[in-house]
């Protein structure tokens, strides 16, 4: 609320905390207020701030945000960035501004692996392809797959074993790619899971290679990466075809993802009749866009998830405590979501500390003032869910891991944009409510039996590429939980 004089101070009261004060971003006032430049990271005379920023990115990022406040300016070798740290500034891009700014160049050179998709489209062809897909994520679909994602975490919790020991973030790779496959292809993938897993490792890998600079043109050479890379695309394109083609054979509707794509009717054209449904392309660049989406960030959060239950005993407890008390032993169901707030807020947190899509990068279209700045046209904005999520003006001791955060007010004192896992605006993740499912249900599943402790020795670093993996392997040793049975699951 806006104090009694009426100017830029917000009164904030944070759970726990004295009431305290931010500062709304300067909003600029034609003719008064003259555009400067903000403060400027310095780099090397040709990369720029490459190098330091490739190191490390969310590090480069929470310096730049220490050093130089809710804007800074830096230069990645011919593309001038500037980094945004306010939930205002934030929210005027990805929503009230979004007009003006194009996808990063990162969804840029995505094209070579995912086509025109949901993440690499632009303009009327987005929001187009957008309204056709989002019908796959209405709720009398997600209550479809919400018994397969326990089918599979089931699955999963019975092949473990008690003091065995195993890479977390392998074994939830497998879990991603076994309920994502489930959904999008039905039973038919299941034999060829590995495979799929495999193609989708190397391209991930491959992928970052094509995002240095100058890329663009090493892509058209016959280099070894560049190859492997094709290899790999090719084997995904091989599988996807060939369930295309047969799921249009049968012409059935079996419920999943790639049924819907292929049932799907375009707009009404002049005539007033419906267009033709969706190319075989256009059906295979969503479906991998969807597979991608739904494998690599779903797995990632699950491996940070179980790292932080593991640091956190009390935590934990509280966890266990709620899903004896909602499920008795019992398998979770799409119906007990609403009284797994606990199991919510554990998702939430870890979602905070260690977000998947750790930046999210958009390109001005025309120049665009924000605050007393002016950003040029042609410039790189990044927003950081890793730097706004642990500022302390948005979050009480922003380090710890405190899933009650989100049962008390604090929720609803802070900008709406201090959160922003999923993104904002046009673009934000349609698969959302899909993954906020899967996580809940799986933790559920998984933790009502079993509980994680970190191996002896294990070292926990992140590294930033595409998404934010554990940049060693997550080893950890799997316990049963005291008081246990096997009689009590079904």
């Amino acid at each position: 609320m806006l104090n009694a004089a009426g100017d830029d101070k917000v009164l904030v009261s944070v759970i726990g905390q004295p009431p305290e004060l931010y500062t709304r971003p300067m909003k600029t006032i034609p003719g008064k207020n003259i555009p400067r430049r903000p403060p400027e990271i310095k780099g090397r005379a040709i990369l720029g701030v490459w190098r330091d920023y490739l190191r490390n990115p969310p590090v480069f990022l929470e310096k730049a945000a220490r050093d130089c406040g809710d804007i800074a300016r830096f230069r990645l070798v011919h593309h001038s960035a500037y980094l945004l740290n306010h939930p205002d500034w934030i929210e005027d891009v990805l929503v009230t501004n979004q007009a003006n700014f194009t996808k990063s160049r990162m969804l840029e050179r995505a094209r070579v692996l995912l086509g025109d998709g949901l993440l690499t489209s632009e303009d009327d062809f987005h929001c187009r392809q957008r309204r056709l897909v989002q019908p796959a994520f209405h709720r009398d679909r997600l209550a479809g797959y919400a018994a397969s994602m326990v089918d599979c975490a089931a699955r999963c919790r019975d092949q473990l074993q008690s003091g065995a020991e195993f890479d977390v973030s392998q074994l939830m790779m497998r879990l991603s790619m076994a309920i994502v496959a489930r959904a999008l292809f039905s039973a038919d993938i299941e034999s060829e899971a590995d495979d799929i897993s495999g193609a989708l490792g190397q391209v991930f890998e491959l992928f970052e290679a094509l995002l240095m600079p100058f890329s663009q043109w090493l892509e058209k050479l016959p280099l070894p990466f560049v190859r492997r890379f094709e290899r790999a695309r090719d084997r995904l394109d091989q599988i996807v075809y060939r369930l295309i083609a047969e799921r249009r054979a049968s012409g059935g509707d079996t419920g999943d993802l790639l049924s819907m794509l292929l049932l799907t009717q375009g707009e009404e054209g002049d005539s007033g009749k419906s267009c033709r449904g969706l190319t075989d392309k256009q059906v295979r660049d969503e479906a991998l866009t969807l597979l991608l989406a739904g494998y690599e960030t779903t797995a990632n959060a699950l491996t940070w998830t179980w790292h932080l239950l593991s640091q956190n005993p009390d935590t934990e407890s509280k966890l266990h405590a709620e899903l004896d008390r909602v499920l008795a032993g019992r398998l979770p169901a799409l119906d007990d979501l609403p009284r797994l707030r606990y199991t919510e807020g554990v998702f939430a947190e870890s979602l905070r500390l260690y977000p998947p899509a750790w930046a999210i990068g958009r390109r001005a279209r025309q120049d665009f003032s924000i605050g007393e700045y002016v950003i040029p046209a042609r410039s790189i904005v990044l927003m950081s869910p890793w730097v706004v999520h642990r500022d302390a003006r948005w979050f009480s001791d922003p380090l710890k891991f405190a899933p009650e955060r989100w049962q008390t007010r604090e929720i609803e004192l802070r900008p709406k944009f201090s959160y922003f896992p999923f993104g904002g605006g046009a673009r934000v993740c349609l698969g959302e409510r899909f993954a906020w499912m899967e996580v809940v249900l799986v933790i559920a599943t998984l933790a009502s039996r079993w509980r994680l402790r970190m191996a002896s020795g294990q070292r926990v670093e992140t590294k930033a590429r595409i998404t934010l993996r554990p940049k060693y392997p997550m080893r950890m040793i799997v316990e049963r939980r005291a008081g246990f049975s096997d009689a009590s699951s079904n």
